[in-house]
């Protein structure tokens, strides 16, 4: 009797433990509509700020001002870091096709990982990436910002594509059709490219597999530096917009998730009490 008695309640809190709420994964063509509405805006926004002749003199009026910024804090140094790796006709042609096809590829290639085995993580790094992108377009919209490699040759900065080359020509031809050259600020390739790391890293078990994903974004901030297509304030600025889109997202995911355990919470006790009655 006293058996029964005492394993009674354990069988109780077992059947009144309420289960994890299930994952639902998005159904794949609902994501694609996302990502083509993102492109777009951005299109929508690059069509308004673009690199049209009503922008130009604004893009180089905002150039100088974080170019003033840059030097008072110690940190123009681009220019240097270009001169330093130009003679590498190789190097440079290798970043010129690093930069020009990494950056979808790469962003594209770890949603797919996320959304297909790792369905749990997906909501979380997909929030973040769009609400990335989505504040970055304010920045492009508000302050559009001409590239070191289009500055007038007194700044002394080279424009790798023109000079050297890669696979695509932004001045000229589709390339041109499809790219805002003075959406510089702040730098999604950069964020996008921290993102893709973090999200990897966050997969990853062996300390040494967390740190290796992020020699991608090491790899592109190189790149777009020694190719002239952004300074480091731009760097900067996308690293703290992806931060403060983590935030956000994280947000809203411990959010989305209280909801689905409050749910199941509830749909555990009208079972419990069906059962009862």
């Amino acid at each position: 009797m006293r058996t029964d008695q005492a394993t009674e309640p354990e069988h109780e809190n077992q059947r009144e433990k309420p289960k994890p709420p299930a994952i639902k994964r998005s159904r794949w063509w609902r994501e694609v509509l996302i990502i083509a509405a993102f492109y777009g805006l951005y299109t929508l926004v690059r069509d308004i700020r673009g690199t049209r002749p009503v922008s130009a003199l604004q893009a180089f009026t905002n150039a100088k001002r974080l170019i003033h910024s840059e030097r008072w804090l110690g940190i123009f140094h681009e220019a240097d870091v270009q001169h330093f790796f130009l003679p590498d006709r190789w190097l440079i042609e290798l970043c010129d096709d690093f930069y020009d096809s990494i950056h979808f590829i790469a962003a594209i290639g770890v949603l797919v990982l996320l959304f297909f085995w790792f369905p749990s993580r997906y909501r979380l790094w997909r929030n973040t990436l769009a609400i990335t992108t989505g504040l970055a377009l304010i920045g492009f919209f508000f302050f559009p910002l001409m590239p070191p490699r289009l500055l007038p040759p007194g700044y002394h900065f080279v424009d790798t594509l023109k000079v050297v080359g890669g696979f695509w020509n932004f001045s000229q031809g589709p390339a041109n059709d499809v790219s805002n050259q003075y959406a510089a600020m702040p730098s999604l390739h950069t964020a996008w490219a921290v993102w893709s790391a973090a999200a990897v890293s966050s997969l990853a078990r062996r300390w040494w597999t967390k740190i290796l994903p992020f020699l991608y974004p090491a790899a592109t901030i190189f790149t777009i530096v020694v190719t002239g297509n952004h300074y480091f304030g731009d760097v900067i600025a996308g690293l703290v917009l992806l931060a403060a889109a983590f935030l956000v997202a994280g947000r809203m995911d411990r959010l989305s998730r209280s909801r689905a355990r409050m749910g199941a919470n509830a749909t555990s006790t009208d079972a419990s009490g069906a059962t009862l009655g």
